[in-house]
């Protein structure tokens, strides 16, 4: 579907300091509601959350890279952090740590995820462009229904007027002693209900105004005001250009829900791909770089005293039978000959400097059986993809049908309506002559006149119906919105 251009750099502010000076057309509600409606935007929110999955699945093809940082005070009986002996002392610990690791080989899964996040993020643009479709369409008709409540509230006033000329008349010959005062009862009693007939239309224009202005998200206290072609002006195509196999055929190339699925079609066989891929080994390489530092006040260097001897556990082979039990010594701390301070910050990071380095592998053997059952499930999800698509042609062309039906119809009944107000016409035309020569009674005027204005009402109806189910059409064949 072609969109209309968006307006860029339409303002709010400028919106509400110049509406009030300025009437909209159909071109300028339809791009305002585009861009403005809260169902569009919340489309438009959800395809830049699937943006954002997208190139989080681009960046997740580098390296990773982790600094960790840590710092401890800690007191009592501890692990010395560099050199992993005991002690029991106050002291302040530091360390650092540099992890990286990265994917060498998986059997393409993270390509085909990118891909398939790739198409879904199409899909979702093509579903922005399919909810701002149908606001587009839902404007247009909001846009014709004011612009016929308009015709009808026009048409009651011109009865009003022709009643008041009638009634006007009516008294006068009333006066005169040439009618009965019932006469002029009867025309006061019309007046009223051509009033009442008057407001109802009214009523409805307004009505119409706060749809329209709830499509394009405007306050509803907000002056608003419409341009109001006439509706012979409208440019219609031709119902013989609109045969539903040939508009559904350019449907299926330009309507956005058709697009959409195609691409949700080619994710989810993406999506397949790289769920099989998850079923076999993957290799990935890690390093890492570390290094501690130490802070205590001092430390005791004691005279070593020897205790005596311990076994072992171990045993000497001493030949012909003879074994020997292996032991240590036993050293004491005796007295105190000196103390000891940690080295500079700078020297302990570098002796405590520590590299690793690594090739991993992944067998996936068995993990509750989510390989597997995601795989399956990618499989049955591209059925139900396809499933759908297919629901949704024939819907669309179900729809284009329809329509096409629906404009034949309207079409049948706008010409109908025509003739029937050109009859009703003439028909008020020798009432109104009868009625002033007195030989016709003011109730068979009366009801002339009202049928002329139930023919007008009808026909106004038939005519703003024929001209919106051409531009369905239109519509669907993708030739936009037009006025």
């Amino acid at each position: 579907m072609r969109l209309i251009t968006i307006t860029i750099g339409l303002m709010i502010t400028s919106f509400f300091s110049a509406s009030a000076q300025k009437k909209w057309d159909l071109k300028t509600c339809v791009e305002y509601a585009m861009q403005h409606n809260i169902s569009v935007n919340s489309s438009a929110v959800q395809a830049k959350i699937t943006a954002l999955t997208y190139k989080q699945s681009q960046l997740s093809q580098y390296p990773n890279f982790n600094l960790g940082m840590n710092t401890a005070f800690n007191t009592g009986n501890n692990q010395d952090p560099t050199t992993y002996n005991r002690v029991t002392e106050n002291y302040l610990s530091a360390g650092m740590q540099l992890q990286t690791s990265a994917d060498i080989f998986n059997f393409f899964s993270k390509k085909n995820t990118i891909a398939a996040n790739e198409w879904e993020l199409m899909a979702a643009k093509a579903n922005v462009s399919k909810v701002a479709n149908d606001v587009a369409l839902s404007t247009a008709n909001a846009y014709l229904q004011i612009l016929l409540a308009l015709q009808q509230e026009h048409i009651t006033q011109v009865q009003i007027q022709q009643t008041q000329f009638q009634l006007s008349n009516t008294l006068k010959m009333v006066e005169a002693g040439a009618l009965p005062e019932l006469n002029a009862t009867q025309l006061e009693a019309q007046l009223a209900s051509d009033s009442g007939n008057y407001i109802s239309a009214k009523g409805n224009v307004s009505q119409s105004v706060l749809s329209l202005k709830s499509l394009m998200n405007i306050d509803a206290a907000q002056p608003f005001e419409i341009e109001t072609p006439p509706i012979e002006s409208i440019p219609i195509e031709s119902i013989a250009d609109l045969q539903p196999e040939y508009v559904y055929s350019e449907a299926l190339k330009n309507q956005p829900q058709q697009i959409g699925n195609e691409y949700r079609l080619k994710a989810a066989q993406r999506s397949l791909v790289a769920a099989k891929a998850a079923r076999y080994p993957s290799f990935s390489v890690f390093g890492s770089l570390s290094s501690n530092y130490l802070s205590f006040t001092k430390r005791a260097i004691y005279e070593k005293l020897l205790a005596g001897y311990e076994s072992t556990g171990l045993v000497a082979d001493g030949g012909n039978g003879v074994f020997y039990d292996v032991q240590s010594p036993v050293f004491s701390n005796g007295a105190i000959i000196g103390h000891f301070k940690p080295a500079s910050f700078s020297s302990q990071l570098n002796d405590n400097f520590r590299k690793s380095f690594g090739l991993n592998m992944n067998v996936p053997i068995f993990n509750g059986g989510n390989a597997k059952i995601n795989y399956e499930r990618s499989k049955l999800n591209i059925e139900s993809i396809k499933l759908q698509k297919e629901l949704d042609d024939q819907k669309l062309k179900q729809d284009i049908y329809q329509a096409y039906n629906a404009g034949i119809v309207a079409l049948q009944k706008f010409n109908a309506s025509k003739k029937s107000v050109e009859a009703n016409e003439k028909t008020f035309d020798f009432a109104s002559k009868r009625f002033n020569i007195g030989a016709l009674s003011t109730f068979d005027l009366i009801t002339a006149q009202n049928n002329l204005l139930r023919a007008n009402l009808e026909y106004s109806l038939n005519h703003f119906d024929y001209v919106f189910k051409m531009k369905v059409l239109e519509f669907y064949k993708g030739a936009g919105l037009k006025l």
